[in-house]
């Protein structure tokens, strides 16, 4: 709290020309003394003590007349030290947010991984074991795609096929050898072909979703 006031030019003028002549001596030396000081700083209370003094000499003098020019002085707060454990704590706090941001703003970048022996070899069972999963549900899809024709086949040529009620596990070409002209030998091509016609287009489709898949994944390195 404020509590000084820095000297004017008009308080040390009243001072040197005995202007203040007619104030009590004690009170004129106390504020020679506190103005012969190098910043000339006058406590508050000296200041009260001049402007009673001033109303009891009626001195023409008034108390915001000396104090023009004057300036209120504010000491200086002392900054406390730091405790060091609290410096270090706010460190690793700024730390720690400073990665998490980084964190935050490198979510979706991909980074490159770590070169090596262990690494290369990393990506060269991921690359194999991708093109083995692919190339097995490539045959799994035109095996499935060939069986599925070829057993429904028999209730799309039912007509045909009611002279006899072969098992779906046992086709009727597979006894019927001996039969050349019957109604059996003749449909059972028929199957097999409709079961080859739509397993190769299942696996032309496969194909080109492999090579679209393939292309991908070669833009992305």
């Amino acid at each position: 709290m404020a509590s000084l006031v820095r000297a004017g030019p008009r308080l040390r003028r009243a001072v040197r020309a005995g202007e203040l002549a007619a104030l009590p001596a004690g009170l004129r030396d106390e504020l020679g003394a506190a103005l012969a000081k190098e910043e000339g700083l006058v406590p508050f209370s000296l200041l009260r003590r001049l402007h009673a003094a001033l109303r009891e000499a009626g001195s023409p003098l008034h108390l915001h007349e000396l104090l023009e020019g004057c300036e209120i002085h504010l000491p200086e707060v002392p900054v406390p030290p730091r405790n060091p454990e609290l410096v270090a704590r706010l460190e690793r706090i700024k730390a720690k947010l400073a990665h998490d941001e980084y964190r935050r703003m490198t979510r979706n970048i991909t980074g490159q991984e770590m070169n090596g022996p262990l690494a290369e070899f990393g990506r060269q069972v991921r690359s194999v074991k991708a093109v083995v999963i692919t190339i097995f549900n490539f045959i799994v899809t035109v095996v499935a795609a060939f069986a599925c024709t070829y057993l429904g086949s028999q209730y799309v040529f039912a007509e045909t096929a009611a002279v006899s009620e072969p098992s779906p596990w046992q086709p009727p070409c597979a006894g019927q050898a001996g039969h050349s002209g019957s109604p059996l030998s003749l449909l059972c091509p028929q199957r097999v072909l409709s079961a080859v016609i739509v397993a190769s287009v299942v696996g032309l489709a496969e194909l080109y979703v492999m090579v679209r898949t393939i292309e991908g994944d070669l833009g992305k390195l």
